[in-house]
């Protein structure tokens, strides 16, 4: 049994999990492992797969992991060779052949890069530090089970972005986003600290009093921790996650450039 790192941009996709008729990064993988010839044609998924998580649509990662039964040749350059350049092997590990990519995961990270450069971070860090710990977390989700989540919280101040960064064992669908949007209100005060009292009693919320999720683009998953798995970095894999995500930070900040000046769009009166 084999785990390997992925990191991809999740925004041409439509999640990570394989869908019918749309393009997610889950079917590219297995796309490049028939390629391969490690996946047959009559096969669904290698023995063994699973992958740490399951990102909607628009969130991207860097520290995705999936496994299953591989060749020893497979490292992540050579499954980088059928993959497109916004999905990205670039480290890997050998794992116990009972290994399970989603039931071991002891931990997740993800971040999310709120664009609040007007937001208080004191309210910011209260909103999370109440949020921290266990709860019921019933009304940032439109699961039904599973609700109950240990959650660590921590903040940090990068220029215009707060950058939110929540661990988990395990997250509900769309616990990420919706507790930032929480977050959000009560930096930008939209919302007095008790939003937060509110949104974790038994009361279930629905309507205007509900959360929405925030959007999905700026949601990274960062980190996925297994106890004695150990990753070693493909170098050649890893130079070339790196050369193609450096080339894309480029490309978005050129666009970045033009908006702010068409953003004086009346500013001028000459």
């Amino acid at each position: 049994m084999r785990a390997y790192r992925v990191a991809y941009d999740g925004g041409p996709y439509y999640g990570f999990q394989r869908q019918p008729d749309v393009t997610t990064v889950e079917d590219t993988i297995l796309d490049a492992l028939r390629a391969l010839d490690v996946l047959g044609d009559d096969e669904d998924t290698p023995p063994g797969y699973a992958a740490a998580g399951r990102t909607d649509a628009g969130v991207s990662a860097r520290a995705q992991t999936i496994a299953f039964e591989a060749p020893d040749w497979l490292t992540p350059a050579a499954l980088n060779s059928e993959l497109p350049t916004d999905v990205r092997a670039w480290a890997s590990a050998d794992a116990p052949e009972d290994f399970h990519a989603t039931h071991d995961a002891t931990s997740r990270t993800y971040t999310y890069y709120l664009y609040a450069p007007d937001a208080s971070d004191k309210r910011a860090r209260e909103a999370l530090d109440a949020l921290a710990g266990e709860h019921d977390f019933h009304n940032l989700t439109p699961d039904e089970d599973g609700t109950v989540r240990t959650l660590s919280t921590e903040l940090d101040r990068d220029g215009p972005f707060l950058v939110v960064e929540l661990t988990a064992g395990g997250f509900a669908r769309q616990l990420v986003r919706r507790a930032v949007a929480v977050v959000a209100e009560i930096a930008r005060g939209e919302a007095t600290l008790d939003r937060v009292e509110t949104v974790l009693s038994e009361r279930a919320l629905s309507g205007p009093a509900g959360v929405a999720p925030a959007p999905p683009e700026p949601l990274v998953l960062t980190d996925v921790r297994y106890p004695g798995v150990r990753f070693a970095v493909d170098d050649a894999a890893a130079t070339s996650a790196r050369d193609v995500f450096e080339q894309r930070q480029v490309e978005h900040a050129r666009r970045a450039r033009v908006a702010d000046v068409l953003a004086d769009c009346g500013d001028d009166t000459a």
